[in-house]
């Protein structure tokens, strides 16, 4: 072997890592996020989340890039560390369908079909049509991630081809053969794995080594076999080195990862080793070929999931015992943070987002909630916590914008970006209720001090809107928690009939202060209070017209409403005059057209 041989591997090797790189990230920004949605609403059964950690790692290729999400779900708070288990296990499955997709390499044959199978016979088609994906983009992510993957489909197969060409020579080189009969010892050839997988950060690409080493003829399987067990144990360093810094509950789920491929592997290596003593197994010391490494890596995952799933809650138990609570740590909810480590992953770090500004949405509702408790009646207990949640909200807005201008640098799909900019748009009306919230506290406040009140009246009158802004905002947080955009469309007619609802308190204020019945003071914290409730409304429909015309590039929020054909005309004003009845103040009139 010359150094030009030398020069071959390694631009092989290069190829087939960028190869599985590029196909992995296109695979991730096809998926848009739905994969983690779809990961961290469907795992309350665990076999269910072991399946699907074995489809979404199959989608993905890759192991690491599953575990990864499963500790930043877990670090976030949105997925419990019993639910991360199942799709940790299902992990180590998904992985195995690269070892099978590169095991083409090693077809061998005459006839058209199998040449045809070869990746050297269709990857120049994959390449061709990938390029031309790529290439004709116009505005089409999706166009262009789908030539992403099949470039680096067809660079990985190119790579890996250039890798076993490069290597063949070897076959008869005495210190190449001699130095793979050494990796016979077990523990070696463990090592030998675990440390080059744990280099390069993923057990598909080290299998893929290993497979093109094959077309030497000098790996047999008594040397294949340990590499591969080792291989499963070095991919757990890209979970263990994500969880660093993350809590303690990430840290566990990275463990569970560890826990589970190191028992897997001990127990297989102390059986098979063992049984090896007695039988002999005449394979081992068979040459190695790309389908037999793949089946090994394969059986032995299939056959780990099937041996420790029943023990699932025990590596729970585990990896709790490994990171045990700290009984002098201080736990806090007031600290509003998203671990920037997921930044490369920007589907994931979207993901990330979407739950932090759902969590940001629950709080500005509670916080109008409690503010109109504490208008109803005084207690400072509510006032408080009104106050610690505006401040609470105030760092969810600061943490998810400048969160969100760093992924904004990142190459993220086209429904990425929509949801982006409708997150980034919402963040403010979410915060600007909860400063609302704060003004009708704060009016609370200044009725209990000098000792204020409304009139009869006046009271029930607050008590019917007040009842109409905590539906909107229900049906505002909800609408946008669900994603819901059939519920999205009824905000718009309550927010119209909120703004009558104050029209006409203000106009009953001056009857009763013309009469003498209400005082000029109370007067001028009537208005304040209506004023920031009719403001809450308003930031409801912004949020609502939002989430309505989030694929719409050239809308006005403020004309949306004004632009609805006849039929959704008529609609929305049959639902407001229905909405008036549910809120009655006074004679109010029905009449009000869009």
């Amino acid at each position: 072997m010359d150094i030009f041989s030398v020069l071959n591997m390694i631009g092989g090797l290069s190829l087939f890592l960028y190869g599985m790189g590029v196909m992995g990230n296109g695979l991730s920004r096809m998926a848009g996020g739905r994969l983690e949605r779809i990961l961290e609403k469907l795992t309350t059964k665990r076999i269910l989340a072991v399946l699907l950690g074995a489809g979404v790692t199959a989608v993905i290729q890759s192991s690491s890039a599953t575990t990864v999400m499963v500790v930043g779900f877990v670090n976030s708070g949105i997925m419990k560390l019993s639910q991360a288990v199942g799709i940790i296990i299902g992990a180590n499955i998904g992985t195995t369908i690269t070892s099978w997709m590169l095991s083409l390499t090693g077809i061998e044959g005459s006839t058209i079909w199998l040449k045809l199978l070869k990746p050297s016979s269709f990857s120049p088609v994959l390449a061709a049509i990938g390029i031309f994906l790529f290439l004709a983009d116009k505005g089409d992510s999706k166009k262009k991630d789908v030539g992403g993957i099949l470039l680096g489909f067809a660079t990985l197969m190119f790579g890996m081809e250039t890798m076993s060409g490069a290597v063949s020579g070897l076959a008869d080189n005495q210190m190449f053969t001699g130095m793979m009969t050494v990796f016979k010892n077990p523990i070696l050839g463990m090592a030998v794995g675990t440390v080059l997988t744990a280099i390069i950060q993923s057990s598909s690409a080290s299998v893929g080594i290993l497979q093109a080493l094959c077309a030497t003829g000098a790996v047999h399987y008594s040397v294949a076999l340990p590499i591969i067990m080792g291989q499963n144990i070095g991919t757990c360093v890209t979970s263990i080195i994500s969880s660093i810094g993350a809590n303690k509950n990430a840290r566990r789920a990275a463990m569970v990862h560890l826990y589970f491929n190191l028992i897997g592997t001990i127990i297989f290596m102390v059986a098979f080793y063992g049984i090896n003593a007695f039988v002999d197994f005449a394979f081992l010391g068979k040459t190695a070929n790309a389908a037999g490494i793949a089946a090994i890596h394969s059986l032995f995952n299939i056959g780990a999931t099937l041996l420790l799933f029943p023990f699932s809650d025990s590596l729970v138990r585990l990896a709790e015992i490994t990171i045990p609570d700290d009984k002098n740590e201080v736990v806090t909810t007031d600290i509003v943070t998203i671990d920037e480590r997921f930044l490369g992953n920007p589907a994931f770090a979207m993901e990330l987002c979407r739950g932090k500004v759902k969590e940001m949405a629950e709080l500005s509702k509670r916080s109008i909630e409690l503010a109109l408790e504490v208008l109803n009646s005084y207690d400072a207990k509510k006032v408080k916590e009104v106050i610690r949640l505006e401040s609470v909200i105030d760092k969810y807005e600061d943490a998810l914008g400048t969160y969100l201008v760093k992924i904004s640098n990142e190459n993220i799909s086209t429904a990425d970006s929509q949801s982006m900019s409708m997150i980034l748009h919402s963040i403010s009306d979410f915060e600007r209720i909860s400063d609302h919230a704060m003004e009708i506290v704060n009016s609370g406040k200044e009725i209990h001090k000098k000792e204020l009140s409304f009139t009869g009246k006046a009271k029930k009158e607050i008590e019917t809107l007040s009842k109409a802004i905590n539906d909107i905002c229900s049906l505002t947080v909800d609408s946008f928690c669900e994603d819901n955009t059939e519920m999205a469309l009824h905000v718009e007619p309550l927010e119209e009939v909120i703004d009558t609802l104050t029209k006409k308190i203000r106009g009953n204020h001056i009857k009763r202060l013309k009469k003498g019945k209400c005082t000029i003071e109370m007067g001028f914290i009537l208005e304040d209070i209506l004023t920031g409730l009719e403001r809450v409304s308003d930031h409801c429909s912004n949020i609502a017209v939002e989430m309505l015309t989030i694929y719409d590039n050239d809308y006005n929020t403020h004309e949306y409403f004004k632009n609805l054909s006849p039929e959704e005309k008529a609609s929305f004003n049959k639902e407001y005059e229905e909405l008036l009845q549910r809120y009655p103040i006074g004679a109010l009139s029905a009449k009000m057209t869009v």
